[in-house]
């Protein structure tokens, strides 16, 4: 069997080919979010086509879906063999503020060791070590299991097409486990494995004052301002103690065992380091609990947009006739997203005065995840960054969320695996989005290396 590091000089004999690859899918901004990118989502998906089979997957196709195509390619090598079921995502976050980039954030530009643009690391760059350590074990008659891929292009506004496809297509992405990259490390020196995903709600809320913009001198005062109830609203959604007023909100939460907690404490984390990282001065969150056991397995409430009123240059005294905003709740296993989603607006609504009239419209959700440390699967992955990193990963909850993986279980009967190699730093979903050179070249072998290790157990 050949040895890891004939795997290295398999990328650095083809690193250069590698890059040209993996930049044509980045220079296509396959934005999700915008319909006028609707065509760049097609040609994308097309492009990923055309990798996987150039990578050794004797089928790779464009499938429909009720929303933006889904990739689908397999390598059958028997069908006695164990069958991983490979999930990425093609669509990427819009790029604004655009003056905030250094460089181009759809001209990727490799400088000071990483790869900078948009999808970079989420999640083209992630999905690139994928189909690579397949391409490499393939063309070195190394492949021992079958290999299915599914690559979508709605993950960045919560998969709504997915599940669907799965229900049509459950013998197609038949398996017995599936592999995701599409999270992250704690650090480059710090492999981990993630073993827990926060779930999601998402609202947004219209607030509606008058019937028009009214002149603040003569109105204000006597007629409630839609901004100022807005406000007032989400400041009573936690109290004091950081935790979240919703009545019944934590019926579900499953209080994390001493044993876990006793392990989260001995992650290697830096609190004055973290800080610095961000520039806050102070961290805050729910009494009680620690840095890490609030971001990854506590619940959390959040505005992500709030606007109304006159926001351009210079001033202009008015009542706005409406204000909006954006709310999110990361959730923790056990949470059904579908309940909390009828809860909050429920909540919100009997705290909303009747000097003003509220829309809530749920966005989108998704359930949390846990994925057991027993799985054969897992232990391949952790023989993997062992391998590729030269220590045992870390086993960690992450506080995101990728609302499919709980989906897949549901529907496919499959667990996932999340072997993931981002960064904090990487700035996924913000200006100046990188991918480290060094960690995409470990986690090439890191992959590989599951695969031999997963054959034969």
């Amino acid at each position: 069997m050949k040895s890891p590091e004939t795997i290295q000089m398999y990328i650095a004999e083809n690193e250069t080919a590698m890059m040209e690859d993996l930049f044509s899918l980045i220079r296509i901004p396959s934005i999700s979010a915008k319909p006028e990118h609707k065509a760049d989502m097609m040609k994308c998906a097309e492009r990923w086509t055309e990798l996987l089979l150039k990578a050794g997957a004797d089928k790779a196709v464009v499938m429909p879906s009720a929303g933006n195509p889904i990739v689908y390619g397999e390598k059958m090598i028997n069908p006695k063999a164990k069958t991983v079921l490979i999930y990425s995502h093609y669509d990427v976050m819009p790029a604004e503020p655009l003056e905030l980039w250094k460089s181009e954030p759809f001209e990727p530009v490799i400088r000071d060791g990483h790869i900078w643009a948009r999808g970079a690391d989420d999640d083209k760059g992630q999905a690139f070590i994928q189909v690579k350590a397949f391409e490499y074990l393939v063309k070195n008659n190394l492949l021992e299991n079958n290999v299915k891929f599914i690559f979508e292009g709605e993950e960045e506004i919560g998969s709504p097409s997915l599940e669907a496809f799965c229900e049509q297509h459950k013998e197609l992405l038949k398996g017995d486990i599936i592999l995701v990259s599409d999270t992250s490390m704690l650090g480059a020196d710090l492999p981990s494995l993630t073993t827990g995903l926060r779930g999601l709600g998402y609202w947004q809320l219209e607030v509606t004052g008058p019937n028009r913009d009214l002149h603040s001198g003569h109105f204000g005062g006597a007629v409630a301002n839609p901004i100022n109830v807005l406000c007032d609203i989400i400041s009573k959604m936690v109290d004091e103690n950081g935790r979240i007023t919703v009545p019944g909100f934590y019926d579900d939460v499953e209080e994390v065992s001493a044993a876990e907690r006793e392990m989260i404490r001995n992650i290697p984390f830096n609190e004055e380091k973290y800080k610095e990282a961000i520039d806050v001065r102070e961290l805050a969150g729910e009494k009680g609990y620690s840095t890490l056991e609030r971001n990854s397995c506590r619940p959390a409430f959040d505005v992500c947009g709030i606007w109304g009123g006159y926001t351009g240059e210079g001033s202009k005294t008015v009542l706005p006739s409406k204000a909006f905003a954006k709310i999110s709740c990361r959730l923790v296993p056990h949470q059904d997203y579908h309940k909390i989603l009828d809860m909050v607006a429920n909540y919100i609504e009997s705290i909303t005065p009747d000097s003003v009239k509220i829309a809530i419209t749920p966005c989108h959700g998704g359930q949390g995840y846990v994925c057991p440390i027993t799985l054969p699967a897992y232990r391949a992955a952790e023989i993997g960054f062992e391998v590729a990193f030269g220590k045992k990963p870390l086993a960690v909850r992450r506080g995101g969320s990728i609302p499919i993986i709980s989906t897949f279980e549901q529907v496919l009967g499959m667990k996932t695996v999340l072997m993931g190699f981002g960064l904090e730093s990487d700035a996924i979903h913000s200006p100046n989005e990188n991918f480290s050179l060094d960690i995409f070249r470990k986690g090439i072998v890191a992959v590989t290396e599951f695969h031999k290790a997963y054959a034969k157990m």
